[in-house]
């Protein structure tokens, strides 16, 4: 009688062992594919980028009238510690204006009406519109405990004068072009 050779090479060895290689590499192909897609949002943590160490140089103006600056509330504070660029407020006397400028596309950069709504602030009347110089702005009215408490605009601009009004066109299109920073978001707040 003869014993069979268990080293020899089978069929069914060869074949398990052509399955679990190809599996193998099918699963190392998904994960690269997966982290290639998903490092552009992983760039959006709370690593400062090397504009954070120098404050940008704001306007002194705005239309023409003198800005003050002034101290960031709360909430701004709070959302500026863990900000991937700079924030600063200002007044003219009648209205506020929040900037924020930024050197690479963040999710961090929030539309006003998503702020405003988180703060318990119902948006109404949200609409494109001109101002007296002909840029394009989002604006809304935030109303809270049935009274219209402020008027809100907002704008994104590049350092070429390109504008966005949608944070999420901006976003997109900062991704996909070529364009460096800075970009700064402006935000208007005027009584109603």
């Amino acid at each position: 009688m003869r014993w069979p050779d268990v080293f020899a090479p089978s069929p069914w060895r060869n074949h398990f062992a052509h399955r679990v290689l190809h599996k193998l590499a099918f699963a190392l192909v998904l994960v690269v594919s997966l982290g290639a897609s998903l490092w552009p949002l992983a760039q959006d943590g709370v690593v400062p980028s090397p504009s954070h160490a120098a404050s940008p140089e704001w306007p002194a103006t705005w239309d023409g009238v003198p800005l003050r600056p002034q101290a960031l509330g709360e909430v701004e504070a709070r959302f500026a510690r863990h900000f991937p660029g700079h924030i600063a407020r200002f007044t003219d006397g009648r209205q506020v204006l929040v900037m924020r400028q930024v050197e690479r596309p963040t999710r961090l950069l929030h539309p006003a009406e998503d702020c405003w709504r988180a703060l318990g602030y119902r948006i109404l009347q949200a609409r494109l519109e001109h101002d007296a110089r002909g840029r394009l702005w989002r604006c809304f009215h935030a109303e809270r405990a049935g009274r219209s408490a402020q008027r809100v605009c907002e704008r994104i601009e590049d350092a070429a004068g390109r504008s966005f009004t949608d944070t999420s066109a901006w976003y997109w299109a900062s991704w996909r072009t070529s364009a460096a920073g800075p970009w700064t978001a402006v935000t208007v707040v005027s009584p109603p």
